[in-house]
């Protein structure tokens, strides 16, 4: 082995060992190294730095946007809360997704785990960023204005006026007026040195531009509580009301109904609504609108409780009733064919009203009747129903007026098992014929059925008959009740108050510092500093100089100023 390759490797061997490799300055170094010890975090130190991002701006507005992100599963996919039955269709047709999707709670997005981590931490992450600047903004209006600069000439905006000997206003005097001209813009004002060489006073306002960004915050977090009560405390349903029916305020009175996550049944205060008359006015006299819906009006009878009198109130489109803490809207309407089904036995096996579902012009509606107290065999119709029925060359029946001129109902009829008694959920508005036989219909040599008012049909094969006997008006109400919603709209109007203030007030500071000349003038220099981005400085500038040329009855206010255009320094 050679020497050169011996001392590289006793060299090696002396660093592993600590001994001294012969040069001093590299011994000290590499001594530091292995003494020195690296700070362990800790727990402590963990969740601090933790709350530290937390609470930080940039977090907020990248949960402000996560929360806008996690909303789009709800348009995008049928919500429980809403439809269950359309829910449940929708799994049952994507075996494969469907289950995936409905543990990963994308059919109940609002009520999710993941959706309210993500609007709980937005909450925190906002009031950690609201508190500390309220309290730092609080101890700056208590403050006194920052120190007067030694150079006011660095300053954005910049002015000198020189009062003349002859005048008699000397430097305190001027720094006196000075104050008192500031005082009467708004400025909360300091005097420093008032009698010393140089006087000069320190001078700020502006306050409420940090107020209304701490007012705007503070309301979004309103506006999260108060839409975070709406979701837990408050409920909607829709009803459809006949002409002469009631509705009481009971989970047995809604057609459908969506309950908040907290919600509780022993809420409900049992007002009820009977809708006794319903008006829709339509365009007579527009020769391209004839028959265009102008009004809606329908006359109903509400009361409180069951032991409250009866008040007679008028609810129209965009002018609900209150009533029980709840808000109810006139939402849609249309006709309600009244008929009598009897079955195979002669017997009533239906009787009364039938909402048509408008689908077309001139409330030209879908109809669909389920009878399932039918002896032997259940029976169901569908078909159409025209207000005013007119015929085309073809034979084709189409309603021509949305009034009731000449009502007519076509149905189809079947008979056999509607599946009502399996416990699955159905849509009112659907007849499921897969597993039904048609008794009735335009392609079967029995032909449909067609009824004019007073018209009976009897079924074929024995099973029944049904009579066509009037036709009534029915109305949709939507029934909303959400105890944050009147706090959400204060908080709103806040937030929209608190943004203008932040947007149009300027946070602003002035100094003014006085001198004698060797002369005998006095000299006054002024300078003016914005906090943030302010277009309105310099004209603030020109203002005080106009306001200070006044006072002091200088002549010449146009020169011995100056704005600075480089970046804004910072005070000294």
């Amino acid at each position: 082995m050679s020497e050169s390759v011996k001392s590289k490797k006793n060299a090696a061997k002396g660093s592993d060992t600590g001994l001294t490799t012969g040069n001093p300055g590299e011994d000290k170094l590499k001594k530091a190294k292995s003494d020195a010890a690296l700070p362990t975090l800790g727990i402590l130190g963990m969740l601090r730095w933790a709350w530290t991002q937390l609470t930080s701006m940039r977090t907020a507005l990248f949960l402000l946007l996560l929360l806008a992100i996690a909303a789009v599963p709800g348009s995008l996919f049928p919500q429980r809360p809403a439809n269950p039955v359309t829910v449940t269709d929708w799994i049952k047709n994507n075996p494969t997704f469907g289950p995936f999707l409905d543990a990963l709670q994308m059919f109940d997005v609002y009520s999710s785990a993941w959706f309210s981590a993500i609007y709980l931490l937005l909450f925190i992450s906002l009031i950690g960023c609201v508190t500390p600047r309220a309290i730092a903004h609080y101890k700056a209006m208590k403050s006194q204005p920052p120190r007067t600069p030694k150079r006011l000439s660095r300053l954005p905006e910049y002015g000198t006026l020189a009062l003349p000997a002859d005048a008699g206003i000397p430097a305190s005097k001027a720094i006196t007026d000075a104050a008192g001209l500031l005082k009467k813009r708004g400025y909360r004002v300091e005097v420093r040195d008032a009698d010393g060489a140089l006087p000069s006073v320190g001078a700020e306002r502006g306050f409420m531009k940090e107020v209304g960004n701490l007012v705007f915050h503070t309301s979004l977090i309103g506006v999260l509580v108060s839409v975070a009560i709406g979701g837990l405390f408050g409920y909607s349903g829709q009803r459809i009301l006949v002409e002469g029916e009631t509705f009481v305020n009971t989970l047995v009175g809604y057609d459908q109904f969506s309950p908040g996550t907290n919600f509780q049944s022993a809420w409900l205060q049992p007002y009820s609504v009977r809708l006794d008359k319903f008006q829709a006015t339509f365009d007579r006299e527009s020769p391209n609108k004839t028959g265009q819906p102008i009004d809606y009006t329908a006359e109903v009878t509400t009361k409180e409780n069951p032991d409250a009198p009866e008040q007679k109130e008028v609810l129209k489109v965009n002018d609900p009733i209150s009533l029980g803490g709840t808000s109810l809207y006139l939402t849609g309407n249309g006709y309600a064919p009244v008929v009598t089904v009897r079955d195979g036995d002669g017997n009533i096996a239906f009787q009364g009203p039938v909402t048509a579902k408008v689908q077309g012009a001139n409330y030209y509606s879908s109809v669909v009747i389920k009878v399932p107290d039918g002896k032997p065999d259940q029976l169901g119709f569908n078909g159409f129903f025209l207000p005013t029925e007119f015929k085309s060359e073809d034979g084709i029946s189409y309603s021509g007026d949305p009034q009731l001129i000449n009502p007519t109902l076509t149905l189809d009829s079947y008979y056999g098992d509607l599946g009502l008694d399996k416990g699955v959920p159905q849509n009112v508005f659907e007849l499921d014929v897969k597993d039904l036989t048609q008794l009735n219909g335009r392609k079967l040599d029995t032909g449909g059925i067609s009824l004019a008012l007073g018209d009976t049909a009897t079924l074929p094969e024995g099973k029944g008959s049904i009579t066509f006997d009037t036709v009534k008006k029915y109305v949709g109400v939507d029934i909303h009740h959400n105890p944050g919603q009147l706090y959400a709209l204060i908080f709103g109007l806040l937030a929209v108050g608190g943004l203008v203030l932040s947007l149009y007030v300027g946070r602003r500071r002035v100094w003014v510092r006085t001198g004698t000349h060797q002369d005998g003038r006095t000299m006054v220099e002024y300078g003016l500093l914005a906090r943030g981005e302010d277009h309105r400085l310099a004209g603030e500038a020109a203002a005080l100089r106009e306001l200070f040329a006044r006072e002091w009855r200088v002549a010449d206010t146009t020169k011995s100023s100056h704005s600075v255009s480089s970046p804004t320094p910072k005070d000294q």
